[in-house]
């Protein structure tokens, strides 16, 4: 099973991500993170700015759905952490995976841009940066996820995690 937590820079991906994955392991030892920036730095592709083009990042999204692939293929459930702005991907996974679950993270800009851990926004936004997915490259994705959260709400990353724990344990 792979659960596949999708969503803007600064909404709180890895955060729900690394909860799930903690909740996950109490129920089955068998489940490993996997997070976009991780990802990259494993690759090295972390600082290379052509690697935050749309090409790199299909590239990245790429490299990842493969790693995820072998590890579904030997049982290990995978929690997945990763800004996809490509819908074919997101398409292609529904079928790759011998179980998927689709969840996007979203957040008003403001909220982003407030949080902003990494800058992103503020350096793109000052003409600091170029590449930056919700500034100058599009983040409208057409698929439809099998979750949908709100964290600018109420909700904590860890109520969020225990409401995909809830879904996958009736899945």
């Amino acid at each position: 099973m792979v659960v596949w937590i999708t969503g803007p820079s600064a909404v709180g991906k890895t955060a729900v991500g690394e909860r799930l994955w903690r909740l996950w392991k109490e129920r089955a030892p068998n489940v490993v993170l996997v997070d976009g920036d991780a990802m990259r730095q494993i690759f090295g592709t972390g600082s290379d700015p052509a690697a935050f083009a749309p090409a790199g990042r299909r590239a990245n999204a790429e490299r990842i759905v493969e790693i995820c692939r072998w590890l579904d293929a030997q049982g290990i459930h995978v929690v997945c952490c990763i800004l996809a702005i490509f819908d074919d991907i997101l398409e292609r996974n529904r079928g790759l995976f011998s179980g998927y679950l689709e969840v996007r993270l979203s957040a008003p800009h403001g909220v982003l841009a407030a949080r902003d851990p990494k800058g992103l926004y503020r350096k793109a936004l000052a003409g600091e940066m170029a590449n930056v997915v919700g500034i100058d490259i599009p983040y409208a994705l057409r698929s439809t996820p099998d979750l949908s959260f709100d964290t600018a709400g109420a909700a904590s990353a860890d109520e969020i995690a225990r409401s995909i724990i809830e879904a996958l344990s009736r899945s």
